[in-house]
């Protein structure tokens, strides 16, 4: 099923300011609601459309490349994550009902859908031809990551007790009452983090956390065609939660060389090559470079200056795709320095095409 696109979605223009997108949303989804008897469908469109909207980083994905790109980068629970549902929920509502949001459309992980690690982001720079070609780089950086001495617990040899707020369920149900009724909300429980269980003696190796950091090796596959500034989503590759689980992101933000003689667009190659006088007036062969080694190109007599060759799949490769881009040669006449001689010939060489072009011979 094609997506609408997210500004129709919303009803709003696409230079919107954040309230206006906000104004927008909370209007639709007070109708919406499945609580109040709206479209659970609707209601889960709307709400994508917002927190995509709603995030610069993700509404700039998706103003440039649109669903076709930005879905390649966000998978659904992307999407909402991070969104702030609960302040909107919490003005139509009258409490922060956000967190419900998840159980409503990721089967039943709402209120008990524990917050992921931090994403992390490391830069990895690539030569001209690293990039045009693929290569698998080995990257070192500080992650966090579970325990393993107290396997992410915290406790020195299991030495924890149930706690007395949630009886050692982990977690709390509340009532609200609101213009629209009272509604029940169970939620983590503060004392003991969700996890229904209280320290007693803390972990030697963790101090407590069920956290430590170390630096570790990370192998990166750069695919062939990448270019400079795209990144690469390694999932599960960030650091883990303060419970040591649910592991962030890894983002490889790319950085490219430039190249001594090519000039990359997209996927086509570019390049000036200087020629001579002589060659664009009899016309003749010259070899050019590639990045697959040197290429022979067609001067035909008279071309000038400027003129602009097209060298069929001589450019870069697609990324997941086996199309290949071309590279355009321009040619520059080169004027050289001439010595007293030279200009001499070529002064008579001047006066001769005069006389033949004024019919004197």
């Amino acid at each position: 099923m094609t997506k609408g696109d997210y500004y129709e979605i919303l009803g709003v223009e696409k230079g919107s300011s954040k309230d206006e997108i906000k104004k927008a949303y909370k209007k639709l989804a007070l109708k919406h609601h499945p609580d109040r008897g709206g479209d659970a469908e609707k209601f889960k469109e709307i709400s994508e459309a917002y927190a995509v909207l709603s995030d610069d980083t993700k509404k700039g994905q998706y103003d440039q490349f649109g669903h076709a790109g930005f879905d390649q980068r966000f998978s659904q629970e992307d999407i909402f994550r991070g969104a702030d549902f609960n302040s909107v929920f919490s003005e139509i509502f009258g409490g922060g009902s956000g967190g419900g949001i998840f159980d409503m459309f990721f089967g039943g992980r709402g209120g008990n859908h524990e917050e992921r690690g931090s994403d992390l982001s490391h830069e990895v720079s690539l030569e001209f031809e690293e990039a045009v070609d693929g290569i698998d780089k080995e990257i070192k950086l500080p992650v966090s990551e579970k325990c393993e001495k107290c396997e992410g617990s915290g406790a020195e040899g299991n030495d924890v007790e149930n706690c007395d707020e949630c009886g050692g369920n982990g977690q709390v149900r509340r009532n609200r009452r609101t213009l629209f009724g009272v509604f029940s909300s169970i939620s983590p429980c503060e004392r003991c983090e969700g996890e229904g269980k209280i320290i007693k003696t803390q972990c030697g190796e963790c101090k407590g956390s069920g956290v430590i950091t170390d630096v570790k090796k990370i192998k990166v596959k750069i695919p062939a065609g990448i270019d400079h500034g795209n990144q690469i989503r390694l999932s599960g590759k960030g650091d883990v939660n303060s419970k040591g689980r649910n592991p962030g992101d890894l983002y490889v933000i790319v950085k490219v060389k430039e190249h001594e003689f090519l000039k990359r667009e997209g996927y086509d190659l570019h390049l000036e090559v200087p020629i001579s006088f002589y060659l664009v007036s009899v016309g003749g062969d010259i070899e050019v470079p590639t990045l697959k080694g040197k290429s022979k190109l067609k001067i035909p007599s008279g071309t000038r200056s400027g003129t602009v060759f097209r060298l069929e799949d001589k450019g870069v490769k697609y990324l997941n795709s086996n199309e290949i881009g071309d590279q355009y040669v321009k040619v520059i006449i080169e004027v050289p320095k001439l010595n007293t001689k030279q200009k001499k010939v070529l002064k008579e060489f001047d006066v001769s095409l005069k006389k033949k072009k004024f019919g004197l011979f």
